[in-house]
């Protein structure tokens, strides 16, 4: 495990090194974005995505020599395959933040990230469901269930984002608990990708938490859906992954059912208000907390997150 210790270590560096420069290049650049959820809005670093994917990639590499020249039970093929989605799905992510892809392109253009895992044929067929138990599900696996993972996993953690450190806490909730669950299962696959992703974004909240330095960008956002994605599918612990992505779903449907809203919550006393109608999650706990500081509503969602990545932690030690 000391390996995947070090992988951390290594993500985490080179994300905080490449995320000040960023921040740095971007505003010399006027590569800004205003930040809205403020009383007097004010112009910020616009993505963090190329600093969190070089840590990340680092991150794994340290893995993949690792294996190369002393050798464990790591699947070379599987954690290339793995790191190229990655890739992908963060280059996709950077260009949606610089040109702004047309809001069809979205769902569909993760599907190009899963490439390499169906080529590679990742994962295993016998998958266990909650509720449903253990199923092999053949080649509905590879050709399906795979790009449909990242084509979820990667549009819905996209959807629920929009306030300094709410989408990095998330995920660094998330990485964490399948860390923890890799750890307990000894899963190396789920390791090599849990890890890095979560030293590159614990690397990142420090500039992204309250009040931000710079966005992650969907570059970033998407890669976090998709390393969740990832690092479950390499591991075998598929009912984990969805029952962390519970909030994700709960919150794409409700602005499915709203027709996908660009509305934003309403700024009233430096306090976040909620809308009449709930078109999102956001709205529902604005409803249920009242006017809340943008600071605490990251700290409330990654509360929640919190519940879900516990209760995602007993399945995958088989505590449920």
């Amino acid at each position: 495990m000391l390996l995947f210790a070090l992988a951390f270590i290594v993500a985490y560096g080179i994300s905080y090194l490449s995320t000040k420069r960023v921040i740095a290049w971007e505003k010399k650049s006027g590569l800004v974005s205003r930040d809205m959820h403020k009383e007097s809005p004010r112009e910020v670093a616009h993505t963090a995505g190329p600093a969190i994917i070089f840590g990340v990639v680092a991150g794994v590499l340290v893995g993949v020599a690792y294996t190369i020249f002393v050798g464990n039970g790591l699947d070379i093929t599987d954690v290339f395959a793995g790191l190229a989605s990655l890739i992908i799905i963060s280059y996709i992510g950077l260009v949606d933040d610089l040109f702004v892809l047309e809001q069809y392109w979205k769902p569909l253009l993760p599907i190009i990230a899963a490439i390499p895992l169906i080529a590679t044929n990742m994962g295993d067929p016998t998958i266990t469901l909650p509720f449903l138990g253990v199923m092999n599900v053949g080649l509905l696996y590879p050709l399906v269930l795979v790009p449909l993972g990242i084509i979820v996993a990667s549009n819905v953690t996209n959807m629920l984002a929009g306030f300094n450190g709410l989408e990095a806490g998330m995920g660094i909730v998330m990485f964490a608990a399948l860390t923890v669950v890799g750890v307990a299962n000894n899963s190396e696959g789920m390791l090599a990708f849990s890890m890095p992703m979560l030293g590159a974004l614990l690397a990142f909240y420090a500039f992204n938490k309250y009040p931000a330095k710079i966005f992650p960008g969907d570059s970033t956002n998407y890669l976090i859906g998709a390393g969740v994605a990832i690092s479950v599918i390499v591991g075998n612990y598929e009912s984990v992954g969805a029952i962390l992505m519970i909030p994700y779903g709960v919150d794409a449907i409700l602005k499915a059912i709203n027709k996908f809203p660009k509305t934003f919550v309403k700024l009233r006393g430096g306090k976040l208000t909620a809308p009449t109608k709930v078109r999102g999650l956001i709205d529902l706990v604005l409803k249920i907390t009242g006017p809340i500081e943008e600071k605490k509503l990251s700290y409330v969602f990654m509360g929640i997150e919190l519940v879900f990545a516990l209760i995602a932690i007993g399945v995958g030690l088989r505590f449920f």
